[in-house]
């Protein structure tokens, strides 16, 4: 059986580089090409002279070099045509593709050291850095403002997000194959720092990231990078995808969560979840309804409750609740009833509130219900410039349809035959985005002395315990069997 050879893609993005395109073909060692099953794509992203045809006339001299020259109709600007060289490597089975430019800045000389710790199992990413060894960079005529001005942003870059890498910007690079599918890289800018995009992608999917230094060349090549608008544009994406994390944004091209919940129970701190096991008492039987109810469940049987878990059926149908659920509230079997960040989630909040005021009879349970804050004062910043960005967790909820303010859940409850019991503000679950740590914790602190000054703006959600107020038919119900009993009673008396 033959063994396997890696399947490489040499992939040469090109526009306007006539001058150079033969040069850089010429340059790829055939010595390293043989170590794989490998192509070569170029792709002239419609280049205003002869580049296409230059590398056709190239590839008409060379018929033993594997190459393929596709021309693109109309300019998908740098980052449109790596979406294309990196779909043409899915589709064809590669392994691992290289990214060179068709201008000669890099050495395609070096191609093997990028390539060769992807295909030993090492990276998910190899880079070319420049500026391992930034003094070679000077000697390779880097101009100085853009030497001072690459160590800059990355630096910037790196505290932002959490990385170590010596240089965001160099264009050699190779990917494994496998990685480059699992990212959402279709979603990424075209323009230039689509190059930086894809790092934050990698980045946030915990790929492994190799640099290797490579040499330095500044010849006549002519740059198509606006500097100013490419340094914006990179620390733009870099803020967005650390806000994106810390709940704040959402983009969809930084969606690269698992699919499991992005939610879990807060403890350590002042939170929702830990004051609702505060507040119900130990040995209290306990009915969590929607699945954000069941975060809190291991900690509640800690103390010594007990808790049943329901889902709620398709709103619209005669009832919410399965029959058993139905029948323990009539039965008056919990004393405490959960509605945990489910609110939000229902088109018609009103029919849950409904039926559960109708069930529970003339039963007393305690109901506790938590749901988010629209009128906390980052959502009105954002509102204030424009944004109104839904996302994956927090108070914009991908899932939420329903957006509440204090005085729009208070009134939802009392409008749904619900007495408040009580109304508490809590502060936003710092801790989820920084850790759980000294800094983390003093902005809850923080938080919750700001929530005393106003509940409304400072809030970010709210913990309201009501109870239900008995419906007219139980009680006119209520009222005739007391009525015989107390008839019964009189007629013995006399």
């Amino acid at each position: 059986m033959t063994p396997h050879r890696t399947r490489l893609l040499i992939f040469i993005v090109a526009y306007n580089a006539e001058r150079h395109i033969a040069k850089v073909l010429a340059r790829i060692p055939r010595k390293d090409l043989d170590k794989y099953d490998y192509e070569i794509l170029i792709i002239d992203d419609q280049s205003r002279d002869a580049t296409f045809e230059r590398a056709l006339d190239y590839q008409k001299q060379n018929l033993n070099l594997n190459l393929t020259v596709l021309y693109n109709p109309e300019n998908q600007g740098y980052g449109g045509n790596q979406k294309l060289g990196y779909h043409y490597a899915r589709i064809h089975g590669f392994d691992i593709v290289l990214l060179l430019h068709g201008d000669g800045q890099y050495a395609p000389e070096e191609f093997d050291r990028l390539v060769h710790p992807i295909a030993e199992g090492k990276a998910d990413a190899v880079f070319g850095s420049r500026m391992l060894n930034k003094k070679d960079a000077l000697k390779g005529k880097m101009p100085y403002y853009k030497f001072i001005g690459n160590i800059i942003l990355t630096r910037l870059q790196n505290k932002i997000l959490g990385t170590h890498l010596s240089e965001f910007h160099s264009g050699y690079r190779a990917y494994a194959v496998k990685a480059l599918s699992q990212l959402p890289v279709e979603r990424n800018s075209n323009d230039f720092h689509f190059d930086t995009q894809i790092i934050i992608q990698l980045v946030m999917a915990k790929m492994q990231i190799l640099e290797v230094p490579i040499p330095t060349h500044y010849g006549d090549e002519i740059c198509y990078v606006n500097g100013t608008r490419y340094a914006y544009n990179i620390i733009k994406a870099s803020i967005h995808s650390r806000l994106q994390q810390w709940g704040i944004f959402y983009k969809r091209e930084y969606d690269l969560e698992q699919k499991d919940s992005p939610y879990r129970f807060k403890s350590g701190y002042l939170s929702a979840h830990s004051r609702v096991v505060e507040k119900i008492p130990a040995g209290t039987k306990v009915l969590g309804i929607g699945s954000a109810s069941g975060l809190v469940a291991d900690a509640l049987i800690q103390k010594g409750c007990t808790i049943k878990l329901a889902t709620l059926r398709n709103q619209g149908s005669q009832g919410l609740l399965d029959q058993e659920f139905v029948e323990a509230l009539h039965k008056n079997e919990y004393g405490a009833l959960l509605l945990m960040d489910l609110l939000e989630t229902l088109d018609q909040p009103e029919q849950l509130l409904d039926e559960l005021r109708d069930q529970i009879r003339l039963t007393d349970p305690d109901i506790y219900i938590t749901v988010a804050n629209i009128g906390f004062f980052i959502t009105r910043f954002q509102l204030l410039f424009g944004g109104f960005n839904y996302g994956k967790r927090g108070i914009l909820d991908l899932h939420h349809k329903r957006l509440f303010t204090k005085k729009s859940i208070k009134r939802l409850c009392e409008q749904s035959g619900m007495k408040v019991i009580g109304m508490e503000g809590l502060p936003a679950p710092y801790p989820e985005a920084f850790g759980l740590n000294a800094w983390s914790k003093a902005l809850v602190r923080l938080n919750f002395l700001l929530i005393r000054l106003s509940k409304g703006l400072f809030a970010y959600e709210y913990l309201i315990q009501v109870k239900a107020k008995p419906v007219v038919k139980h009680l006119i119900r209520h009222s005739i069997k007391a009525s015989e009993l107390r008839k019964q009673q009189h007629l013995i008396s006399e």
